[in-house]
């Protein structure tokens, strides 16, 4: 009897139905979670970068209804047109994480599986640590971390814990309150007290954590080149595991003059789009870390694929991450599948109730600072735990995946060529 068939051995006859979202707040921070339900009764979950816009999956919905879900590289080629850099990604990356969690359930096989098998059973993490402008509390939070098994950590040393001191930075009027200017343009300078200031921050937070723990480097500041290499020389004694972001990822040439001026790691990546973004960092050896964060880079295969393009050029990749369990196990199986994979940030090491987001997982799930990679089918766990993503619905957008046929209408001419 058809009815007593599996549905899910039948994947050639599987097709998208809907996708609907669910956005959740402090999670850590704001994520749309979308889940795509198909004609055979099964459902695939992705997530929406923390922080972007949910319209950005839902206005590819239209694009994806009717489709066979494991054609993943079809779909994708299908709607990447429709990324960009940053949270704009949000949408096609989180489609991919879908597709990639239904077409696991269809076949039966992990994620990590489907993006051509595992190096390795445990992901280690690094847990990122919120800042505080006490030295020596920044260092017993981030022992507490330690203690609590995580063997990788990270913070922010930047121009903020410099404001209150007088001397410490030369800047224009205005331009420490500035967000949307880039760090050439916005004048501002770290002066030799201020290195120092920031050379003592490290010192002390090395003295309570210890010196023989990863520690990364994070939030600078909109500073220029020059201050950015004065404050990375005086940090070498520190051995830091490497500096992020310290100046914007587009301009390569000046992140090549960073990691060429400097005996620390430098490492960018978290808002670049695709392989053809990274390209230019990794063959001008610009920096000797990458970092992308799935939820912007393309999903899990892409991911992947910028990973083994790095490792061509002797460039290991970590992984950045501020997200719920969903794109986090997405995550995970990049890690599993990518061999020159280095470490994957947690940034909710303080939401104890975190993992409970979704069903069928270990618990805990993050043992000595490693989740182990799931062998469940697709991303590995078992559907959302309702009750607490309704208790965690943003209250300024409390749906809870209500219907969405509004955009089923949705239709232009997208081809690119004529």
């Amino acid at each position: 009897m058809q009815e007593n068939v599996s549905q899910y051995s039948r994947p050639s006859d599987l097709r998208i139905t809907d996708l609907r979202v669910a956005t959740l707040a402090g999670v850590p921070f704001r994520s749309s979670i979308i889940r795509i339900d198909t004609n055979q009764g099964i459902s695939g979950y992705g997530e929406v970068r923390d922080n972007a816009s949910k319209t950005y999956a839902l206005l590819l919905k239209n694009r994806i209804i009717g489709e066979n879900p494991c054609n993943i590289d079809k779909i994708f080629r299908k709607i990447k047109q429709f990324g960009h850099h940053a949270r704009q990604a949000g949408g096609v990356c989180g489609i991919e994480m879908a597709l990639m969690d239904l077409a696991g359930k269809a076949y039966g096989v992990p994620a990590y599986q489907l993006a051509g098998g595992r190096f390795r059973d445990r992901v280690l993490l690094y847990a990122d640590t919120p800042t505080v402008a006490d030295p020596s509390l920044m260092g017993k939070r981030l022992l507490e971390r330690r203690q609590a098994g995580y063997q990788f950590l990270k913070m922010d040393v930047g121009i903020n814990l410099l404001r209150t001191i007088p001397g410490a930075l030369i800047s224009l009027p205005g331009s420490l309150d500035g967000r949307d200017t880039m760090h050439p343009f916005t004048g501002i300078q770290v002066t030799s007290l201020g290195v120092s200031k920031l050379v003592e921050y490290v010192s002390t937070v090395r003295s309570v954590v210890g010196d023989d723990v990863p520690l990364a480097v994070d939030h600078f500041g909109h500073i220029a080149l020059d201050s950015c290499i004065r404050v990375g020389r005086a940090l070498e004694p520190f051995t830091l595991a490497w500096l992020e972001d310290m100046v914007p990822w587009q301009l390569t040439s000046q992140w090549r003059s960073l990691t060429d001026a400097i005996a620390t790691p430098t490492c960018t990546g978290e808002d670049i789009y695709l392989l053809q973004g990274f390209r230019p960092l990794i063959e001008a050896g610009a920096v000797r870390v990458i970092h992308p964060d799935p939820a912007t880079s393309g999903g899990i295969l892409e991911t992947k694929r910028i990973g083994d393009y790095a490792e061509e050029y002797g460039i290991p990749m970590a992984l950045h991450m501020a997200a719920t369990p969903i794109a986090t196990l997405a995550a995970v199986h990049i890690a599993a599948a990518t061999s020159n994979f280095l470490a994957l940030e947690h940034h909710a090491a303080d939401l104890p109730w975190w993992a409970d987001l979704v069903t069928g997982l270990p618990s805990p799930l993050i043992v000595d600072g490693h989740i182990t990679v799931p062998d469940a089918p697709g991303l590995g766990f078992s559907d959302v735990n309702e009750d607490l993503f309704r208790e965690h619905l943003d209250p300024t957008d409390p749906a809870y995946f209500i219907e969405t046929s509004g955009w089923d209408g949705e239709l232009s001419n997208d081809r690119l060529w004529s």
